[in-house]
């Protein structure tokens, strides 16, 4: 069996990544209204992150994709030095594995390089891992959520300095 690897999207990606996304948001019984699961994106992620600043990563072993997240200008925002971690889920299989610490961090090294100074996110506030997993890589709680995601649902926000 091959090793996991983290690699940017491709246009042949997209069915697959928008079905994990999707599957695992109802695993974790999040709204279908309000989250990611309604985003128009979700079933053109190739070419919704195919823009400047903007770059999402998939993870694949033995070409099946487990999972993925991405960076991207915060929507809604009058800062263009401020982006968020968006889409970033995995398949239970891949989980505790240690690849969303690679891949959060692969993310944040891509804000870097393309000058964003502080990386926000949106999650639920069940989501206990996940939020061990932001804290630990240095992502501190806010009180009220930034820009215009149309994440409504989503009632836990965080961000990092970069």
């Amino acid at each position: 069996m091959s090793a996991v690897k983290i690699r940017p999207i491709k246009a042949g990606d997209n069915i697959a990544i928008a079905e994990v996304i999707r599957r695992v948001l109802i695993e974790m019984g999040v709204p279908k209204i309000g989250t990611a699961y309604e985003d128009a994106s979700l079933d053109t992620m190739y070419e919704s992150y195919n823009k400047p600043r903007t770059q999402y990563y998939v993870v694949e072993k033995d070409t099946k994709i487990f999972g993925g997240a991405g960076i991207a200008l915060l929507e809604g925002q009058n800062s263009s030095d401020i982006c968020e971690l968006q889409k970033m889920y995995f398949l239970s299989e891949i989980r505790g594995l240690g690849i969303g610490y690679k891949m959060i961090n692969k993310c944040l090294d891509y804000a870097k390089e393309q000058n964003y100074k502080q990386c926000y996110l949106e999650t639920m506030p069940y989501m206990q891992d996940a939020r061990k997993l932001y804290n630990k890589v240095g992502f501190t709680s806010l009180e009220t959520s930034m820009g215009n995601t149309g994440h409504y649902s989503c009632q836990a926000w965080m961000i990092k300095t970069l």
